[in-house]
């Protein structure tokens, strides 16, 4: 099956290299990932000194990875407490509507 979508080619710099990455998504949205992977190598390379390329790499996957586990769980949480709290509003909103209705 083709995609109806043409992907689109952009160059990014990534950990020091140039990258030319095919995707159909915006050339900006790819930039932007690119710059987040990028300062997360940064980052780990100056915390941690003198890191082979690769390793700085996967301990960046890591921590992004890392970041989405944790906001998956922070958005969960927060559709939970809403869906609980829209429950008990429809609760109260019956009880209201059952009172108006016997009286």
């Amino acid at each position: 099956m083709a995609d109806s979508v043409e992907k689109t080619a952009v160059t990014v710099r990534i950990g020091g290299e140039d990258h030319t990455i095919r995707a159909n998504v915006e050339p900006e949205y790819t930039k932007r990932c690119a710059k987040l992977v990028d300062e997360r190598i940064t980052e780990i390379r100056r915390q941690l000194g003198l890191v082979e390329s690769h390793k700085a790499a996967i301990l960046a996957a890591l921590s992004i990875t890392d970041e989405l586990f944790q906001a998956q769980t922070e958005l969960e949480e927060t559709q939970g407490s809403l869906g609980a709290r829209a429950q008990e509003l429809v609760r109260r909103l019956e009880g209201t509507l059952a009172q108006e209705e016997d009286g």
